[in-house]
């Protein structure tokens, strides 16, 4: 029998569920169903919807549920194309994940040219946008 080692992984999100982040999880998925790792999803996308991030509060609370999130994380997969609409959240899960000395995977979404320089500063390796890049920058780091 062979034991695949378990990836606690973190994935960059907005609060509603986006297209990028299905994929995503989607590709971790595949590769647990082919044997190449298996893995927890550590990011839940949905949050209370009594929080309201737009209220000090509010802020606050979901900055804690964040830590919470990227602690028990082994890798954190930040998706560079969420970065401008999202960039005061993704900032925070970088600088969480870098406080944490965590592994960082920058997944270029298909076809962009420009990476945001603090996904590209702050991440151990940057990837395309395919599956194989991404399951391999999991299994060699």
């Amino acid at each position: 029998m062979i034991f695949l080692a378990l990836y606690n992984i973190f994935i960059s999100h907005a609060w509603k569920y986006s297209d990028d982040y299905k994929k995503v999880v989607s590709w971790l998925n595949e590769a647990q169903d082919e044997g190449l790792l298996t893995w927890k999803n550590y990011s839940v996308p949905e949050h209370d919807p009594l929080v309201d991030p737009t209220q000090p509060a509010g802020k606050t609370t979901l900055k804690n549920l964040l830590k919470n999130q990227i602690s028990p994380a082994s890798k954190v997969i930040i998706i560079s194309g969420m970065y401008a609409a999202h960039s005061e959240w993704i900032d925070f899960e970088i600088d969480t994940s870098t406080d944490y000395d965590k592994y960082i995977i920058g997944l270029k979404p298909w076809g962009q040219q420009r990476i945001p320089s603090k996904v590209q500063d702050n991440a151990t390796v940057m990837v395309g946008w395919n599956k194989d890049s991404l399951i391999n920058a999991i299994l060699n780091s």
